[in-house]
């Protein structure tokens, strides 16, 4: 009865994780902020590095893809939250029979779907428009979801701070979001970086995802490959949850 009861509520739950996923789909995707932060400042940020520089194709693609999906992934869960506290949405969403972890569930889906998704223009363009070649597909899409699902669930921890305006936690996520790009191997590889850009790559989950990126297009992994897939897995994981620390935190003042 208990496996039963178990069950029919993860049922549930997992139904309303999918209501939030839908509502923000509807209600956010084509958001000015969001294409912006999302779309095209990646796009001119990428563009201003590559101008006038003597960057083959092959590391410029790799590096293209991770950014897109760094910026696109991690930019829903940092307006949706805060764009709904304005509303005066958030307090009636948690305050219903739904739990912390669906609401965050559906907001971090919100953001994986988003970024796998934009993340595929620029792996056509670079197959379509350059010389480059996808060496290893299945590690390619591992790389995409898995990075995903990890900047996803670092964007709704980066919404978790109780500000109603979206250029507050914008401002918090940039802070976060650029330094790393630095560190990441997105613009340079990781084996090319000085000795103190290389001990601060492991800290930041984008150095991983670019591993696994630049690997299914033919590079050397600067990590083991399963290590890359690891970390990935874990940096979700522990982002999820410290999310949800922080959310309950902000659902129990309001409330």
């Amino acid at each position: 009865m208990t496996v039963q009861t178990n069950a029919a509520s993860w049922h549930r739950q997992f139904h309303c994780a999918l209501a939030i996923l839908k509502k923000n789909i509807r209600l956010y995707y084509l958001k000015p902020p969001v294409l912006i932060f999302g779309i095209l400042f990646p796009v001119f940020f990428f563009l201003a590095f590559k101008m006038g520089r003597p960057i083959a194709a092959e590391d410029v693609v790799p590096g293209m893809v991770a950014m897109a999906l760094w910026f696109t992934a991690s930019a829903v869960g940092p307006l949706v939250t805060p764009w709904e506290r304005n509303a005066r949405t958030y307090e009636r969403l948690i305050a219903s029979p739904v739990s912390i972890h669906s609401i965050l569930a559906g907001d971090v889906m919100s953001g994986l779907i988003f970024g796998t998704c934009l993340s595929v223009v620029p792996v056509l363009i670079g197959s379509l428009l350059t010389d480059t070649v996808i060496e290893s597909l299945p590690l390619l899409i591992a790389g995409i979801i898995l990075g995903a699902l990890n900047f996803a669930t670092l964007g709704v921890l980066l919404a978790s701070p109780p500000a109603s305006a979206p250029s507050n936690i914008m401002l918090l996520s940039n802070l976060v979001r650029l330094p790393l790009l630095f560190v990441s191997g997105i613009f340079v590889p990781l084996e090319q970086m000085p000795a103190w850009a290389r001990w601060a790559a492991p800290v930041s989950p984008l150095s991983y995802a670019t591993v696994l990126i630049r690997t299914a297009y033919g590079h050397e992994a600067f990590f083991p490959v399963w290590l890359s897939l690891f970390m990935l897995v874990f940096f979700a994981m522990v982002f999820f949850w410290v999310s949800c620390v922080f959310h309950n935190m902000w659902r129990a003042r309001a409330l």
